[in-house]
């Protein structure tokens, strides 16, 4: 057979690295694969293993797993087991409400069109359905057997005052302790409820502890816990001298849709494009090393009173009208992070993730998107370290450095200088510890930051330690923090910038 042929004949282990799968009697899967198949959605077999797995039963009718935990590279078709479940739940399995979360937003509603197109794309679907809230942060089906399924953002509220049969946690990495506090519950009650994770590794190994937790109970064969991981075993990000991460057979094993719906061409192309890191995380899902007892220099429970009341909710956060974009890239180069911080009218701070992406090639471009869109007060970035890069980007696309820099303009570049590295510092802890008026959205970048924190001196003063990479996102709002608190424009050249379809930062 020729090398071209093999290639051609290698198709993606239907069977996943590690597995936990309960004893089971039965299988509601086989009604669930059908039922799917007659409305267009036919499963990879590796799809319908997992559908047939996590839907056994036990003699007494009840599911063998209450949990099931899903692990597998991005964009093989997780979302397709998850639409042939809830099909099913909604329409088989009598599940009277079902609650798909997710970490984002625009997650949670990617999900919400799929589906909506799942039952307009078949007659018998389309019969079946009472209703179809579009209405934001509402959106959700509801069937005329009374069934309704809704898609949620995760928060520290989110499903309080529901009572759910089926929970979906997508993208579980982000997962916290508090969500899980809010939504669990809801279960509770309910006759034969069941919980799904869904994800691709943690990020890094300050986070993820729910997901991590998950891992070891299902390793320990935990009963009740249905447990399906694709990437590679054995390994973990700081191990990969030891794997060939070239190696076709290897992207085969840990992505089942290898061959299907991701060709060889385009692993190879990411493999060229990504750090080896980013690849081996997100293509053959190695997990980072889990970092334990590690204290953070502001409490959890201090962090967790600063989140915006609105978090998890986009529409209904009150947002700066002026504020200050910061790039920050971390240690190691494999992440880049834009972050917004400015003052709101009651006085109080406001600092939220704006993009936080693997590599840095992407981020001058768009923070001169940014620039132009919602017209910043400054754009903050220290040219020393890792961000100093960017700076030739930067100026080729308009953004420089103030001529003056006790009288910026509008927009201008500011660059902070080592001893104002550390006077932000201070600022920030004072907003948030003792004067509580810095708010955040409870965004898994900054809090795996801070939580992963440690500090260093710095110029007479203390300074955040920039070299653990997970801080990137910490630097970033705290130099924001300084900006807005510190560099001021003359008043003539502040302007009311009055746009409201720029106060998301899309």
């Amino acid at each position: 057979m020729s090398t071209s042929s093999r290639r051609s004949a290698r198709r993606g282990a239907a069977r996943p690295q590690a597995s936990n799968v309960p004893a089971y009697s039965d299988s509601a899967g086989h009604e669930a694969i059908e039922l799917a198949r007659q409305a267009g959605l036919v499963g990879d077999e590796w799809q319908n293993n997992v559908i047939i797995d996590a839907l056994g039963e036990r003699p007494d009718g009840k599911w063998a797993a209450f949990e099931v935990g899903l692990l597998v590279g991005r964009q093989n078709g997780k979302g397709s087991v998850l639409e042939i479940r809830t099909l099913a739940g909604l329409t088989l399995f009598d599940e009277r409400l079902i609650l798909w979360s997710a970490h984002e937003t625009k997650t949670a509603f990617e999900a919400f069109r799929r589906m909506v197109a799942l039952f307009d794309g078949n007659d018998d679907l389309r019969r079946r359905v009472k209703k179809v809230s579009y209405a934001a942060g509402s959106e959700g089906i509801e069937l005329t057997n009374g069934c309704r399924l809704r898609f949620v953002a995760r928060t520290k509220g989110s499903g309080r005052g529901f009572t759910g049969d089926l929970i979906i946690l997508d993208e579980a990495y982000a997962v916290t302790a508090e969500q899980m506090d809010a939504l669990l519950p809801t279960l509770a009650s309910r006759p034969n409820p069941q919980i799904w994770y869904t994800s691709s590794p943690p990020l890094d190994g300050a986070s993820g502890d729910q997901l991590y937790a998950l891992r070891e109970r299902a390793n320990a064969g935990a009963p009740g816990l249905a447990w399906f991981d694709w990437g590679l075993q054995g390994y973990d990000l700081e191990q990969l001298d030891s794997v060939d991460l070239d190696d076709p057979d290897l992207w085969a094993a840990t992505n089942p849709a290898y061959g299907i719906r991701i060709s060889e061409e385009f692993i190879s192309r990411e493999r060229q494009a990504l750090s080896a890191e980013g690849f081996a995380r997100e293509r053959l899902g190695i997990w980072p090393r889990q970092i334990k007892g590690k204290s953070g220099v502001i409490s959890d429970e201090v962090w967790r009173d600063q989140t915006d009341q609105h978090a998890g909710d986009p529409g209904a956060v009150v947002r700066p009208r002026d504020v200050v974009f910061v790039a920050q890239v971390s240690s190691n180069r494999m992440h880049t992070t834009i972050a917004a911080v400015g003052a709101r009218q009651d006085g109080s701070l406001l600092a939220s993730i704006v993009d936080h992406r693997p590599g840095t090639k992407w981020a001058p471009a768009r923070l001169a998107e940014l620039k132009r869109r919602h017209n910043p007060l400054f754009i903050v970035a220290q040219d020393k370290g890792p961000t100093g890069t960017l700076f030739t980007d930067l100026a080729e696309l308009g953004i420089t450095e103030a001529e003056d820099r006790e009288r910026p303009r509008r927009g201008d570049l500011v660059v902070p200088w080592a001893a104002d590295v550390a006077i932000a510092y201070g600022l920030f802890l004072d907003a948030v510890v003792d004067q509580k008026r810095l708010f955040h959205l409870d965004e898994a970048p900054l809090n795996v930051a801070l939580a992963a924190a440690s500090t260093r001196a710095l110029s007479g003063g203390t300074a955040w330690d920039y070299t653990d990479p997970a801080v990137a996102p910490l630097l970033a709002v705290t130099l924001g923090t300084w900006a807005v608190l510190t560099v001021k424009l003359p008043p003539a050249r502040r302007s009311a910038y009055e746009d409201d379809n720029g106060l998301m930062f899309v």
